[in-house]
């Protein structure tokens, strides 16, 4: 691995900070971690960043979340996929949610950004 692989914990904090802006409802941190041309594949259908951002015009959407199971994939020394567990509880509701979410993370420009997420739902599970 080379200097310009950035390490699973290093990705995991990014990571964290986009969910972080979620529960802030902070859209500038929000859209400084997404690329341009982002794209995000959810159950409702596809979204780029706009959407993604969007999403934080009325605050913060996520109450609490936990991240777990996390994995990574490294696609050479400018691409890597964090692949995890998200368990979260939407803002006004009592019920959490879980998703299995893959991320793509590209270096562009000298800088770590998010280019891509998937998120699938767990459904069928207690979550804890």
């Amino acid at each position: 691995m080379t200097d310009r692989v950035l390490a699973l914990s290093e990705l995991l904090k990014l990571e964290t900070r986009v969910w972080g802006a979620l529960v802030t409802g902070d859209s500038s941190s929000d859209a400084a971690l997404l690329s341009e041309d982002f794209v995000g594949v959810y159950p409702d259908g596809f979204a780029g960043k706009d959407a993604h951002v969007g999403q934080l015009d009325g605050g913060g959407t996520v109450a609490q979340y936990k991240l777990s199971d996390v994995q990574i994939r490294y696609l050479g020394e400018t691409a890597s996929i964090l692949i995890y567990r998200a368990d979260y509880l939407r803002v006004g509701n009592h019920e959490w949610e879980t998703m299995l979410v893959s991320s793509l993370w590209e270096r562009r420009a000298g800088a770590w950004i998010n280019t891509f997420s998937q998120d699938t739902p767990l459904t069928g599970e207690t979550v804890v």
